[in-house]
């Protein structure tokens, strides 16, 4: 049994002993919000300097600000997934390079050094000040729709070792004293299908590092102008952290103590695995939540295993989301909460297990259960269970309009769960995901993909006083011969529970519809251009929809058509 890493009080490495203590309240407020604008100005320079779609347009990346020891001060609004496990691979930096000089950046994309998939590629770089002093650190996480590995994507589901879903990098210097390390880079570049693309996005992320150490430069001159608190912006950090603390732990201790136990299941790996369980018990004592997910099902074959950093990104957001979901995001919350796993489990993966869909699909379940936990420890605060996966949808080829290779990434939307306060939402993004979808018009221009159908499912959200959110529709037409497109996704075999005695949400369903003259359905490669009972398709291509399982790796031609329909909410209370 291992207990995670938590974050612990302790001295700058620059200013030994500095705490929290003295700093008035309205020092730590000012502080403290400047501390989250920086992180949110560095995640608008990011996304508008980024050249993908994903990144650009779906904003499918987080950011930061750490003190001195490592410890998340502030975090921007973004992805929970990735800013739960992000102090985990600011601690592998600065583990791997003790003295980081000023303007290094270290890159890392580890899931076993504080990452959760390979895509997601982390930036951590020093803050000094005009005196070499310093201050703390800047850090940004952004997910790279193509790493390499055994299919576009970086997320291939027959993948059975974390070298077959791209490149591992461990803590490296790419920038040493402002200077881009070009041999470095170059190694990147070529293990990826798109070069491009990448060397433009990771460009973005450098930037966005260096806006916020600036703003934090600025930060501190202020308040060593404007303060005679002594240790000023250290002093001010530290209470923000304080601050955190005390906020959710007088919120547990508002909560009657109590144990409670809930398990539920993914439906497969993609390797052959299913019903793989995760089981989580939640204590509530004196002002501390203790979540243990020991006797989760061991590690499995395919990539649904879950890097531990992920796993407790899964339980801050759980904290957060049902105790105090005004409090502000920083590690002081987290001293609040101890995590408990088994390593070689679902949960507490060790390598080289593959992850792709742990970071994803698994993170997603670890909510539903630690959430089912807490309804049973709290009044009318949990609703159902939302749809309880990201729909990845994944794929890859050469755009015939430029000869070029492309990868296309997007999590999909659903139905949010209902709850004692109303309806769930219809299509939207839940829990461990925060991402917006891609515009057709930005999604039609980078792609040789059409868009045929985006709506919602009518009738998929569960039954109840409160009905659960809708699920969507979405049917993509192929514009390419060479194309290759992966599906990670859940909640297709078992549905979105509801709550209270509400009802099920609708399951999600992937099927592809096959152009006539490709390789698909008998029907198609025979050559015929009616459906399976002699009659055109539903939505005017040749052949039936052909099920595809939650996970899979399918090859596709021009004219086919992939279809996802998302799960839906549960419902809650009786009807």
């Amino acid at each position: 049994m291992t207990d995670p890493p938590t974050a612990e009080r302790g001295a700058g490495v620059d200013g030994a002993g500095v705490d929290g203590a003295g700093v008035d309240p309205i020092t730590l407020e000012v502080v403290r919000n400047a501390l989250a604008g920086i992180a949110e100005e560095a995640g608008a320079a990011l996304r508008r300097t980024a050249y993908s779609p994903n990144i650009k347009e779906r904003m499918d990346c987080s950011t930061a600000v750490f003190d001195t020891d490592g410890r998340m001060v502030a975090q921007a609004e973004h992805i929970p997934v990735h800013l739960g496990s992000m102090p985990l691979s600011v601690a592998a930096a600065r583990d791997a390079f003790p003295a980081l000089d000023p303007d290094d950046q270290v890159l890392v994309s580890d899931p076993y050094a504080g990452g959760t998939h390979l895509p997601d590629w982390t930036l951590v770089a020093p803050v000094h000040d005009e005196a070499g002093v310093l201050l703390g650190y800047a850090a940004n996480r952004a997910h790279h729709s193509d790493v390499g590995g055994a299919a576009p994507g970086s997320m291939p589901t027959g993948a059975v070792d974390i070298v077959a879903e791209g490149l591992r990098i461990p803590p490296v210097r790419l920038v040493v004293a402002g200077e881009e390390q070009r041999d470095l880079v170059a190694l990147l570049l070529a293990n990826t299908r798109t070069p491009d693309e990448r060397l433009g996005d990771l460009r973005a992320q450098l930037g966005a590092n260096h806006l916020a150490a600036r703003r934090l430069r600025e930060l501190a001159a202020a308040q060593r102008a404007r303060s005679s608190t002594p240790g000023g912006l250290a002093a001010a950090m530290a209470a923000t952290l304080d601050h955190a603390e005390r906020t959710v732990t007088a919120a547990l201790r508002r909560l009657p103590d109590g144990l409670a136990h809930a398990e539920d299941v993914l439906d497969d790996d993609g390797a052959g695995t299913s019903d793989i369980a995760i089981r989580a018990s939640v204590t509530i004592a004196d002002g501390h939540v203790t979540c243990a997910l020991t006797g989760s099902d061991p590690q499995v074959p395919g990539n649904v295993n879950c890097p531990v950093a992920v796993t407790l990104s899964a339980a801050v957001y759980a904290l957060r989301a049902v105790v105090a979901p005004d409090v502000p995001a920083n590690d002081g919350l987290r001293r609040a909460l101890t995590l408990r796993t088994e390593p070689g489990t679902i949960v507490d993966a060790r390598p080289p297990a593959a992850v792709a869909a742990g970071n994803v699909e698994t993170s997603q379940r670890i909510v539903d259960v630690l959430l089912a936990c807490f309804a049973q420890l709290t009044e009318d605060r949990v609703g159902a269970a939302s749809q309880g996966t990201m729909n990845n949808t994944l794929l890859g080829g050469t755009d015939p309009r430029t000869g070029a290779a492309f990868t296309y990434y997007e999590t999909l939307a659903g139905g949010t769960g209902a709850g004692p306060w109303g309806p769930g939402a219809d299509g939207t993004h839940s829990h461990m995901t925060n991402t917006r979808n891609t515009p057709i018009e930005a999604f039609e221009l980078a792609y040789p993909l059409r868009v045929v159908e985006y709506a919602l499912r009518p009738g998929s959200g569960g039954q109840g006083r409160h009905r659960g959110g809708a699920g969507l529709r979405r049917v993509l037409e192929v514009l390419t011969d060479d194309a290759t497109t992966s599906l990670v996704t859940e909640r297709r075999r078992h549905a979105p529970p509801g709550a209270a005695g509400g009802g099920e949400g609708a399951r999600g369903r992937n099927a592809v519809r096959r152009a006539a003259g490709t390789d698909g359905t008998a029907e198609a490669a025979e050559g015929t251009a009616e459906g399976a009972d002699g009659t055109e398709g539903p939505d005017g291509t040749e052949g039936p929809e052909e099920e595809l399982p939650p996970k899979t790796t399918v090859w596709l031609a021009a004219g086919d058509r992939l279809i996802v329909e998302t799960p839906g909410g549960g419902g809650y209370g009786p009807v």
